[in-house]
């Protein structure tokens, strides 16, 4: 466990807003060649303690990795997998409830939702629950890799719930899923609709992405004047069936090692160090939400941004007779 606190300056009119912010990053507890149900009832005794210490520890709002309930089986494209799908009030969230009313703790649940009132649609989604137990709401994820072994449109779905900030008791929160961070307009739409902290649980590993890890949650913070908190699973999960992804490599039964590296980062710059490549951890910050609109007022990103010239844009590039705005020297095309 380490932990961490970002200040900010003393205001005359407004006492501080400081919340108490936890990250958990775990491995699997159990070869993935286990029961589904004894591999899930683990991963729940095994965090039982980890949540126990945020809780003791005083955490406001806590955030769990992407998929935490089973393994990242997403590379394998057999849909037996599918069978750790749940409704949004499934036995995860009944586990949770009980732990946030305990600890009077917002929790973060990303989860694989089967969608059983529309045709039993799959989708990747975190849950929010209250500091009273409650369901707040859950959110979609909103972009789905196509690279490497990241099958996971073989699963689930784009996200239909655009960019939703939840206003809680601790701070308005908001859950950029794994591969959104790589999207800027996506970090971008959470900070207009008002979000002070945007979680971002992943999993990836990494020949993939490691170098760009603590670069983007770093500058979307500060694009977007608001605290990100960046959660990673750790461990290197091993399949009974070996897989290819038809990008030219040999087949092989591991994804890759989940490089954890869970850290925060701050709207002036700062960030914390990282957790472990290969250890479970928890990480704990204090910071004080003042610090958003400190930001925001010295820099004026939000006044100097020119948004109706980016609307207008967009606007004609999603059409089908859009021409790119390129202005060639005419010597390009004099013959000689």
């Amino acid at each position: 466990m380490k932990a961490f606190s970002f200040s900010a300056d003393k205001e005359s009119l407004r006492g501080p807003r400081i919340v108490r912010v936890g990250l958990i990053q775990n491995s699997i507890a159990l070869p993935t060649t286990e029961p589904f149900l004894n591999q899930r009832e683990a991963i729940f005794q095994k965090l039982i303690p980890m949540i126990d210490a945020a809780g003791s520890s005083g955490v406001n709002i806590l955030c769990l990795q992407e998929a935490w309930t089973m393994p990242f089986a997403f590379c394998t494209r057999e849909k037996k997998w599918c069978e750790f799908a749940e409704e949004i009030d499934g036995e995860s969230t009944k586990f949770l409830q009980q732990l946030a009313q305990k600890y009077s703790m917002v929790i973060i649940s990303p989860i694989l939702e089967r969608d059983v009132n529309h045709g039993e649609t799959l989708w990747n989604t975190a849950v929010i629950i209250g500091n009273h137990g409650n369901i707040i709401g859950k959110h979609r994820k909103n972009h789905i890799p196509r690279v490497g072994d990241f099958n996971e449109s073989t699963y689930y779905m784009e996200g239909n719930t655009g960019h939703p900030v939840f206003e809680t008791a601790y701070g308005k929160i908001a859950v950029n899923i794994c591969y959104g961070r790589h999207h800027p307009l996506n970090w971008l739409a959470f900070g207009l609709n008002g979000a002070e902290i945007v979680f971002n649980p992943s999993a990836t590993v990494g020949e993939l992405s490691e170098p760009m890890w603590p670069i983007e949650a770093r500058n979307a913070a500060i694009a977007n004047s608001y605290f990100v908190g960046s959660i990673n699973r750790v461990g290197t999960e091993v399949f009974p069936n070996p897989f290819t992804s038809g990008d030219g490599k040999p087949q092989h039964a591991d994804f890759g090692h989940f490089y954890g590296s869970s850290h925060f980062s701050a709207p002036d710059a700062s960030c914390t160090p990282s957790l472990a490549r290969h250890k479970d951890g928890l990480l704990i910050s204090d910071m004080d939400l003042n610090l958003c609109r400190q930001l925001k007022d010295k820099w004026g990103f939000r006044m100097t941004a020119r948004y109706d010239v980016y609307a207008d844009l967009l606007g004609r590039y999603v059409k089908q007779d859009f021409e790119p705005q390129v202005v060639s020297d005419p010597l390009l095309h004099k013959s000689a």
